[in-house]
């Protein structure tokens, strides 16, 4: 519509107003779609793994599947002597190693059988693994290792309260029993807590620590 230029005063305005062109109403969103909220980090746990430096011992039990080879999916718990049954294979050792390296055992034991097996392992359930501590340390005892993760000798003594005011963290000796006997580490703690080592000495299973007394 257009306003002659003979229209003047109240009438004009009103003809302005009429053929102004009203405001369009917002868009609305398609039916059946949902406007997405503000993004919001999505917390997430992840996938729980043992440390790469983790070795299984005996009762730890584990799940081991062989890809398109469903025959030979297996659960089984580590006996006393470090090894499991396995189909086509028998009796595999796999105490005492770690996660990949069992299942490289696994694998090459497989290829007398199969055309390039591919071995995945994972640890449904762990055995309590302890180990103690002795010697002049604020309380002797024994503890449980870590499920999953490794701990260091330094933490060992640590969860035994400490060095007791008598003791020499120069001197700790750590006996570990394995199947070629028994090893004994002569360990320097004190320049462990210093950072002058070039790795952290990791307790095992069964090892007894042995804080020994400062002579004065």
């Amino acid at each position: 519509m257009f306003v002659t230029n003979h229209c003047s005063g109240p009438l004009a305005a009103l003809l302005l107003y009429i053929s102004a062109p009203l405001p369009l109403p917002a868009e609305a969103p398609p039916t059946g779609t949902r406007q997405s909220p503000p993004s919001v980090a999505q917390k997430t746990d992840p996938a729980q793994s043992p440390s790469p430096t983790y070795r299984l011992s005996v009762n730890d039990t584990v799940v081991i599947r062989v890809f398109q080879e469903q025959e030979l999916d297996t659960t089984a718990r580590i006996g006393r002597d470090g090894a499991i049954a396995f189909p086509l294979i028998g009796s595999v050792i796999i105490g005492g190693r770690t996660v990949p390296e069992a299942a490289n055992a696994i694998t090459q034991a497989l290829k007398e059988y199969l055309v390039q097996p591919q071995v995945s392992l994972r640890i449904t359930d762990y055995t309590k693994r302890k180990f103690t501590v002795l010697g002049q340390v604020n309380r002797p005892g024994t503890f449980e290792l870590p499920d999953e993760n490794s701990l260091t000798l330094l933490e060992g003594i640590g969860l035994a309260g400490g060095y007791s005011r008598i003791a020499n963290p120069s001197k700790v000796v750590v006996k570990r029993r394995n199947a070629g006997g028994e090893q004994v580490f002569h360990l320097d703690a004190k320049q462990m807590a210093k950072g002058n080592t070039s790795s952290a000495f990791l307790l095992q299973q069964g090892d007894t620590v042995i804080v020994e007394e400062s002579l004065f």
